[in-house]
């Protein structure tokens, strides 16, 4: 089968309840996307969104609205993938710790995402080690971690 790739930008000017209105659309699909990148914008110089947004607070999510995406997108999607991803490069060690928290579980890794730099491998190492957290590579821990989390939502309460 095909694995859904489908997530959102965030810090563009929208409303909370556009935020909602994308995590809505994801979580009511027939299956939900396997993964969904949260994006924060990254404005590019040059770009009509960037010039648009260049001097706009709007441009720039409050960490906390950030954070609570993250946690909504986890919530409502408990078996996806919530990518941690482009606006990384911005955000301080304790936002990023905080989306973790939320339920972020994965990063795109590398220097560069598409047009916008990215932490690097060693700045993410050095924050995974600061957290504790341990990167799992290749497809079957994660088959494995969405296995789990199947049986837990199927099982009896107790």
């Amino acid at each position: 089968g095909i694995n859904v790739c489908s997530g959102g930008i965030v810090g563009m000017g929208e409303t909370r309840d556009d935020r909602v209105g994308f995590i809505h659309t994801l979580a009511t699909l027939p299956q939900h996307p396997e993964s969904v990148p949260v994006n924060a914008l990254v404005p590019i110089k040059g770009t009509v969104l960037g010039d648009m947004l260049a001097d706009t607070p709007l441009a720039k999510i409050d960490d906390i609205e950030f954070v609570r995406t993250v946690a909504v997108a986890r919530i409502t999607m408990p078996l996806s993938m919530v990518r941690l991803s482009a606006g990384r490069e911005s955000m301080s060690e304790a936002t990023q710790a905080l989306c973790f928290m939320a339920g972020a579980n994965s990063i795109f890794t590398g220097d560069k995402l598409l047009t916008a730099a990215n932490a690097g491998d060693d700045k993410d190492a050095a924050l995974f080690a600061k957290l504790g957290l341990t990167a799992l590579k290749g497809e079957e821990p994660l088959r494995q971690a969405q296995r789990e989390v199947s049986a837990c939502l199927q099982a009896e309460p107790a």
